[in-house]
């Protein structure tokens, strides 16, 4: 169901991965994104997967959310491996016409693809573990040197914790209209792939005219409590780094060093 997908979703909570600062998470995450293009044999990947059970145990989050995080994406999960696996050259193991499956081609899809779920269960803690608003405080600091560039800091940190934050919404609202419409007579599951489009219409157009009117309702809900950009704003909480991310940073650092020698030494 659509309603199990937790991407973009927060999980309140008091853990050491809650308690950090947004923009120590913000930054693990992009080193984590960069140490995983260090791996390159099965003992990497182990010490990557022994990393990520490290952090969702410190979480407090269960297996069953990390596997939720990859439901969105399975089709470019398969497509990933299946594109590895078809189009690798080497030793054949399997052939038929122009299909050729090869073990260099297994191997390679196989790693490939067991690098970007690492992508996304690791990727996916950033929001379960941050509210919107302390993520939005997040991107606007670390956007803030840019300013004097012309960059607008403060309403790319807006925009992008708002689209995140609708995502479950969204989500929610399809499956309103799926089931209402299902209801009605609609079939959304038999037919070939041009019925299929065809039937996607009723759900279609509902759902952009309820996203619409949800983001008007937003915009007229901020300008009438005088929202007028970041200029001059105040915060409840002043960010501050601590101890802990300190501790964090340290940590994501070394596995980068790990990684690194495994590579290269």
């Amino acid at each position: 169901m659509l309603t199990d997908i937790t991407l973009g979703q927060y999980f309140p909570g008091n853990s050491y991965l809650h308690r950090l600062d947004p923009r120590m998470k913000i930054m693990g995450t992009m080193i984590f994104i960069f140490s995983v293009f260090l791996a390159n044999e099965p003992f990497s990947y182990a010490v990557l997967a022994a990393f990520i059970a490290f952090t969702y145990a410190l979480s407090r989050l269960s297996v069953q959310t990390m596997v939720k995080s990859l439901k969105p994406l399975w089709g470019i999960i398969i497509f990933t491996f299946a594109v590895h696996v078809f189009t690798t050259p080497g030793k054949e193991l399997w052939t038929y016409g122009w299909i050729h499956i090869t073990e260099d081609g297994i191997y390679r899809g196989f790693f490939m693809t067991l690098r970007l779920v690492y992508l996304i269960v690791f990727s996916s803690l950033l929001t379960y573990t941050t509210s919107p608003i302390v993520l939005t405080d997040g991107i606007e600091h670390l956007l803030s040197p840019f300013k004097r560039f012309g960059v607008p800091a403060h309403e790319l940190a807006m925009m992008m914790t708002i689209a995140m934050r609708f995502i479950p919404t969204l989500l929610e609202e399809t499956g309103r209209i799926m089931k209402a419409q299902t209801a009605r007579g609609a079939n959304f599951t038999s037919g070939n792939l041009w019925q299929r489009g065809k039937n996607m219409v009723p759900l279609l157009v509902p759902l952009f005219i309820s996203a619409f009117r949800r983001a008007d309702d937003l915009a007229t809900a901020m300008e009438a409590r005088c929202y007028r950009g970041g200029e001059g704003r105040t915060r409840l909480h002043e960010l501050a780094y601590s101890r802990r991310d300190g501790v964090a940073f340290f940590g994501i650092v070394v596995l980068t060093l790990i990684l690194a020698v495994l590579r290269w030494v």
